[in-house]
């Protein structure tokens, strides 16, 4: 029988859901942005707001993207803005205006708040960078306590779970990288439970940071990465998996370069978090279509929402994508939920009180939504 949109619509945006891969900047509000940017006295080239309007980061050389299994956008899309500004300098500038642990703890707390409000997350992991110079003096215990502060105002005011990833920059050396590890492991942290690979893909394979990745799982912390994303290769996911460690994978479009990958990650049910949405606005309709090829070709795909306050979406937003753009069933979304609890990086006790909150949730919404369905 024919289900109305509208009941449809009601259940993207009330459906329980993880958000496992989303990074901490890249949340941060424009209006909060904006705030501490005058409190900051931060010279811009624009409104802060209207820069966060008009973040669309340009594509590379598209040399590198010919002949891709899906053909990679060459041109402008037709709604990019006449003045771009790159997602990293966005990113920049919101970083120079953080000065304090009570600004760090405002924006987790804020992460989570959005989250909750706009797309019923139950579970968030928030990934987090170095500490800039000006906040050096906070110390790595101080920075994460103050995250950890958010963290535990979101838990008791909107009844969420968060843990905290640390994120390497893929741009520097593996000695950074693995300074950062033994940190993280000198300093244990209940909410800091994993690490991730992030910044362009081009700028640092994964091989270069075996020995931070061995150290991490040693520690026992959860492990991803971001790979085959900007780099139209899958061999860099076989490296994160074989080599790395890793326990999901952040992204992963090109893996259709390679059917003999394909298969292999189909086969074990590898955790993908992806994400329709880009601040390379050209790109979302490759996006899409890459995601379309990954469900049909039977992977583990996990809807995220990557930087929610800066391309902007929602996580709400992004199944809505998936059920509007891509055709995916509601039960397939539900499906998509569930396996975001199993690749989420909690204890086992916790995630199996997730497990039947989420199950008793989607019960009970779908009897309401869709009595004779």
């Amino acid at each position: 029988m024919t289900v109305s949109t509208d009941a449809t619509a009601e259940f993207l945006r009330r459906a329980p859901k993880t958000d496992l891969h989303c990074h901490l900047i890249g949340t941060v509000r424009a209006s909060t942005f904006a705030e501490l940017a005058r409190r900051e006295k931060l010279e811009l080239p624009a409104d802060p707001e209207l820069i966060f309007r008009d973040i669309n980061s340009l594509p590379p050389d598209p040399a590198l993207y010919r002949d891709t299994h899906i053909p990679v956008p060459q041109g402008r899309s037709a709604d990019e803005p006449e003045t771009s500004y790159s997602l990293f300098k966005a990113s920049e500038w919101v970083v120079e205006v953080l000065r304090s642990p009570e600004d760090l703890t405002r924006v987790t707390y804020e992460a989570f708040e959005a989250a909750h409000r706009t797309s019923a997350t139950r579970h968030l992991e928030l990934f987090f960078d170095d500490l800039p110079p000006h906040l050096e003096k906070l110390g790595y215990r101080g920075q994460v306590e103050a995250y950890a502060e958010g963290i535990r105002m979101a838990e008791r005011d909107f009844g969420m779970t968060g843990r905290m990833i640390a994120g390497i920059d893929r741009s520097k050396s593996g000695e950074h990288a693995l300074a950062m590890v033994r940190r993280i492991v000198d300093n244990p942290n209940e909410y800091v439970v994993g690490i991730g690979l992030d910044n362009l893909e081009t700028a640092g394979p994964p091989e270069r940071f075996a020995d931070a990745y061995r150290l991490a799982g040693e520690a026992g912390l959860f492990r991803t990465a971001h790979s085959s994303e900007h780099a139209p290769v899958a061999v860099n996911t076989i490296t994160c998996l074989d080599l790395l460690g890793c326990d999901r994978i952040d992204h992963g479009y090109f893996v259709l370069e390679d059917p003999a990958v394909v298969e292999r990650v189909r086969e074990q049910q590898t955790a993908f978090t992806v994400v329709s949405t880009t601040s390379r606005r050209s790109w979302r309709p490759w996006r899409r279509a890459s995601i379309a090829a990954m469900l049909e070709a039977g992977l583990n795909v996990i809807p995220a929402s990557d930087d929610p306050g800066m391309f902007p979406t929602t996580l709400a937003e992004e199944y809505a994508i998936l059920s509007e753009q891509l055709g995916v069933d509601r039960h397939k979304l539900r499906a998509m939920a569930l396996a975001g609890v199993e690749a989420s990086w909690v204890p086992e006790p916790e995630k199996q009180a997730m497990r039947e909150r989420f199950t008793a949730e989607f019960d009970a919404l779908e009897a309401e939504l869709f009595p004779t369905a």
